[in-house]
């Protein structure tokens, strides 16, 4: 999922030259497909009218659409008009007048966390690198596409460090190696180290590296450090080159193994791989660390998303405590 889809050399279809035209930026994958998303709804909107055809008055329209008919919260209201202020103003040169729109209201739901409990039963119900996966989640703070994404060379074990490299935003940041996991990952490294050496005995090998890395270091798709820490159990090919390569596990397979094992663990929260990484910013919280410190390991741009959750630490409302529970 996180390897760009092929596109001409010379694309004559408007949405292959906003790919290329996003990729010469050098922005993150995740940002095409959102863009790429954004753009097809509003055209789609339109009855399949083209942008160049359109304008401010358009734009509006959809945007008001999202609000009165769709019901979307802010957040995704405001990525769609990320997308069209790209689309408009950065690719076809045509900035858009003042817009004038109705703002999304519908308040942000506060973020499902597990207790202490329940992540342990959560994780118990899991079985080999699915569960190694959800200690990483749940120790480190990752998203999940992190965690999957990350290669051998970006454990540091001397530093005791994860490098997650093109998180959301295609940020590069750092984050902990909690102790638990330090003999885990060492065993996962050298699984993965083995499968690579098969796979090079049988002439594979060459794992899949973003097109400015592969042109910097020509030799670097075949070396143990740039191999995906969880490789996929069978090799497939790349759609772009056609070249067999052994990818990454896939997400959906991870998040198919979270599923099952808390419906298992009986939890009746909406929960998701995600709730793992909620639930490391409020024990962090909890255990006194200042919210700049947690912003900076959960990669966030803003300290306001890393505020919300001051609203779920253990003990609702506050911290505060309730004067039945001090007085009967």
């Amino acid at each position: 999922m996180d390897i760009p889809n092929p596109i001409p050399a010379k694309p004559t279809r408007f949405l292959d030259q906003l790919r290329a035209f996003i990729r010469a930026r050098g922005l993150a994958y995740r940002t095409e497909q959102t863009y790429l998303f954004w753009t097809k709804r509003y055209i789609r909107f339109h009855q399949r009218r083209h942008p160049r055809t359109m304008g401010s008055a358009e734009v509006e329209a959809f945007l008001n659409h999202l609000v009165v008919q769709r019901n979307v919260a802010l957040a995704t209201q405001r990525v769609a008009l990320n997308a069209l202020v790209f689309l408009y103003r950065e690719f076809m040169a045509m900035p858009l007048e003042e817009l004038h729109f109705e703002g999304a209201r519908k308040p942000a739901r506060l973020p499902t966390v597990f207790s202490p409990d329940e992540a342990k039963r959560v994780i118990d119900k899991l079985e080999g690198v699915p569960k190694l996966i959800a200690i990483l989640l749940y120790g480190s703070g990752l998203r999940i596409s992190e965690a999957l994404r990350l290669r051998i060379k970006d454990v540091d074990f001397d530093m005791q460090q994860l490098v997650v490299r093109g998180g959301k935003g295609g940020k590069d940041r750092i984050t902990l190696l909690p102790d638990r996991l330090l003999e885990p990952l060492h065993q996962q490294i050298a699984v993965a180290t083995h499968q690579h050496q098969a796979d090079l005995a049988a002439g594979y090998g060459a794992v899949y590296l973003p097109t400015a890395l592969a042109r910097k270091y020509p030799h670097a798709e075949k070396e143990t450090g740039w191999q995906y820490l969880f490789p996929a159990k069978d090799l497939s090919v790349d759609p772009r080159s056609g070249i067999r390569r052994r990818h990454h596990v896939l997400d959906r397979t991870v998040q198919k193994r979270f599923r099952e094992a808390i419906r298992a663990a009986g939890i009746r929260k909406l929960a998701s791989s995600h709730t793992f990484r909620h639930s490391f910013a409020t024990r962090l919280l909890e255990a006194g660390y200042d919210l700049r410190t947690i912003q900076k390991l959960l990669g966030h741009t803003d300290l306001r998303t890393t505020e919300i959750y001051t609203h779920v630490v253990r003990k609702g409302g506050f911290g505060v405590r309730s004067p039945v529970d001090a007085t009967l």
